[in-house]
């Protein structure tokens, strides 16, 4: 009786979707923390063992699957990563300029304390466009065991192209590779739910929501900006891309990869999940093999909104008069220092000092706006990371329907040219 009891109660959670397990994970670790808040604490393990299961296997993912792309010549006649690359920095640099506005509109402030935050952060655009070359060339060991995609992808590349003139049966092996290590991280995203379950119960018996009364109008503006992102200015973007609705591929984009990366924090351990949804798409894994890695590393337009928000909510805390053309050139320090973020939990805050250099703001007075950004960071880095996310498979699957939109025009005129000389 008991065994009929629990199939009737386990088997049609088993057989629903993993947007809706994830959802009840969801509710289910909300209520434990409420319930039973030192037993939802335990279950930060969980959480743990989730993320960490994640980042282990992605970086080896992106590794295999761009060389095996390019080594079998897939991204020589289909890839479309350029319309991918413009529509990155446009999300990143729209972005900010949305921050900018809703910030004028909307003025914030921020009670400054005396509490400052141990970190190492950069010095000026430069130090930031350096890190940036360094970590390409990274030794690839490294890289691989510490999550640097700028040099995973660059040593992926290159191997890649060299493979291309290996033998058939070499570069069919690393086809096979890339789908045994695909079926690695299927598995591992199938224990999300348990995963996001151990999250939301540890956070919510952790911190509660009292920690963010004293900051609401500051999280408001945040993001109120990221839901206008999300919700019109990338849908927007896309339309200009595709000439249709946009709104069916937005809103697939934030349910399945937004909701995950929501609750990982942390764009790099949300590729898998962005990669596996891209090939439900039947998108061409020529380029998100290569796009969706990639944007986790520079598509950062929630980053861009935080450091733009929290800067000018700095100035405006120690009464920095702020003029427009000001806050534009603020746009484009974000934008660039978004580019430079990592993606991990927090990865945009420590850029924060550097655009605050912008209005003359110490670096000891800046760092206090990055520990603010810790205390709001329950909700601020969750809804920034289902931003930047999203929108990698969002621009990427843009791209892919643009350029099929082209093909179908191309066969379409020559088809329209072949029936009037026909006629004639």
């Amino acid at each position: 009786m008991a065994r009929h009891a629990f199939r009737r109660v386990a088997l049609p959670f088993l057989q629903a979707s993993l947007v809706k397990q994830i959802l009840i994970g969801l509710i289910l670790g909300i209520a434990l923390a409420y319930i039973a808040p030192e037993v939802a604490k335990t279950c930060a393990f969980l959480g743990s063992l989730f993320i960490s299961a994640l980042k282990a296997v992605a970086p080896l993912l992106v590794f295999v699957l761009v060389m095996a792309a390019i080594a079998n010549q897939d991204i020589e006649t289909r890839a479309h990563i350029k319309p991918v690359l413009t529509l990155y920095l446009l999300g990143t640099f729209g972005a900010a300029l949305v921050a900018v506005t809703a910030s004028f509109l909307f003025p914030t402030s921020i009670h400054l304390t005396g509490t400052q935050a141990q970190a190492a952060t950069p010095g000026g655009i430069v130090d930031v466009l350096h890190n940036l070359l360094l970590s390409v060339v990274d030794n690839p060991v490294h890289a691989l065991s510490t999550g640097n995609y700028m040099a995973i992808l660059a040593w992926a590349a290159g191997l890649g192209t060299a493979m291309r003139h290996a033998s058939e049966s070499s570069r069919e092996f690393m086809a096979d590779l890339s789908h045994g290590v695909e079926l690695v991280v299927r598995v591992v995203i199938r224990f999300a739910p348990l995963g996001i379950f151990g999250l939301v119960a540890n956070t919510v018996a952790s911190t509660g929501i009292a920690t963010l009364a004293g900051y609401v109008q500051v999280l408001l503006v945040l993001i109120g900006s990221m839901l206008f992102v999300a919700l019109v200015f990338n849908p927007f973007l896309v339309w200009l891309y595709i000439r249709r609705n946009p709104y069916p591929l937005t809103i697939a984009t934030l349910k399945e990869s937004g909701v995950t990366a929501f609750f990982t924090r942390s764009s790099a351990a949300n590729i898998p999940v962005n990669l596996g949804m891209c090939k439900r798409l039947n998108l061409d894994s020529g380029t998100y093999s290569i796009t969706i890695p990639l944007g986790a590393t520079i598509n950062m337009a929630g980053a861009a909104i935080t450091i733009t928000v929290l800067t000018l909510a700095a100035a405006n805390s120690l009464n920095i008069q702020t003029d427009f053309a000001t806050a534009i050139l603020l746009s484009v320090v974000a934008s660039v220092c978004a580019c430079g973020a990592s993606g991990v939990p927090g990865g945009s805050l420590m850029l924060i000092p550097l655009a605050c250099g912008l209005f003359g703001i110490d670096n000891s007075m800046a760092m206090q706006v990055v520990a603010v950004g810790f205390i709001i960071g329950v909700l601020q880095d969750s809804a920034e990371t289902a931003l930047n996310s999203s929108s990698d498979v969002l621009f990427t699957a843009a791209a892919c329907l643009r350029a099929e939109r082209i093909e179908l025009e191309h066969e379409r005129r020559a088809q329209e040219i072949n029936d009037r000389f026909g006629r004639k």
